[in-house]
């Protein structure tokens, strides 16, 4: 049987034009929120992990000396704060769950599955995966499955590697979906993407011509990490601000009869500050006293998208 390519391909810079499906959200709502929490303390590259606070002072020698400068409020106290303000509001996250880190606080794990979060795949580690081979990458995705697996109670549905700037990336999305079929698991979306404001099919790499990939894109402009960086002081305001012009702008064009989705992508080191939380909380207090609107993990969005709009090759597609 035909297969699909595993490369990338030509740059789809049409997407759904002029007239985007509506996507008919649950209960007719008129915006998905996806939150996201990355949850990476522990599996960074000790010349990365942040010194963001005070990245104008310290040397990258003072990071691999003092490691308790660095990341580690995120696993030890942010995740926590965040945790207790979802369970408040009773708001389902995606966790983007890295699997050292995972293995490193098992703790956070009972937590996000008790809470009935949904555990996606981060990777292994945060670091840089150019110099590794394609039997070193096939052996850590498989690695990263084993973990997620064991702190949620099944493998990972979607996958969303980030570090955009690295040379492997456009090889891993081909080499992701294979591991998961060699494991007999399907990969039910990916999320490399921040193209669109609608969740949105690939041919699945590698796989069977009648098959496709749901990618359901990511963002980067509603994302905490914007504060990972020196910078002088800023107000919890500005991000709830932003978050919420975003959102209204999102909500309104739902109210006009296209509904989207929204990403917002969150840091235990950086939102889990208690000055930063207080202007997620009042983002997510703004929009829970709107009507129609659905906060929703991503595989949940996954899989409203495959009820309403399954796959069609390009060929049918086009037909």
């Amino acid at each position: 049987m035909e297969t699909n390519t595993e490369d990338y391909g030509p740059r789809d810079i049409v997407g759904y034009g002029r007239f985007p499906p509506d996507p008919q959200w649950p209960g007719g709502a008129k915006i998905a929120i996806s939150l996201v929490l990355n949850y990476e303390e522990g599996s960074r590259d000790v010349n990365m992990e942040s010194l963001y606070e005070v990245r104008s002072v310290v040397t990258r020698t003072a990071c691999r000396n003092h490691p308790f400068l660095t990341t580690q409020y995120g696993s030890r106290s942010g995740v926590w704060r965040i945790l207790r303000l979802l369970e408040k509001h009773k708001i389902p996250c995606t966790a983007y769950a890295v699997g050292q880190a995972l293995e490193m606080n098992p703790e956070v794990g009972e937590a996000l599955k008790e809470g009935g979060h949904e555990f996606a795949s981060h990777g292994w580690r945060w670091i840089d995966r150019s110099a590794w081979t394609v039997g070193e990458e096939e052996d850590i995705v498989r690695k990263t499955i084993r973990a997620i697996a064991k702190a949620s109670g099944g493998p990972p549905k979607g996958w969303y590697y980030g570090m955009v700037g690295t040379k492997a990336s456009p090889r891993s999305r081909a080499l992701v979906a294979r591991v998961f079929r060699e494991e007999n698991i399907p990969l039910e979306y990916w999320c490399d993407d921040y193209s669109d404001d609608l969740p949105h099919w690939v041919p699945m790499p590698g796989g069977k011509a009648d098959e496709g990939l749901l990618v359901v894109p990511y963002s980067l402009d509603c994302n905490d990490y914007k504060n990972a960086t020196y910078q002088a002081f800023i107000t919890p305001d500005h991000f709830a601000q932003y978050l919420i012009a975003a959102f209204d702008e999102l909500y309104q064009e739902g109210i006009d009869g296209s509904p989207k989705m929204m990403s917002v992508g969150l840091h235990c080191r950086i939102v889990g500050r208690p000055a930063r939380l207080a202007g997620l909380r009042k983002f997510i207090e703004y929009a829970q006293a709107k009507e129609g609107v659905w906060f929703a993990r991503r595989d949940e969005i996954a899989q409203h998208w495959k009820d309403r709009f399954p796959y069609q090759p390009p060929s049918t597609a086009a037909a």
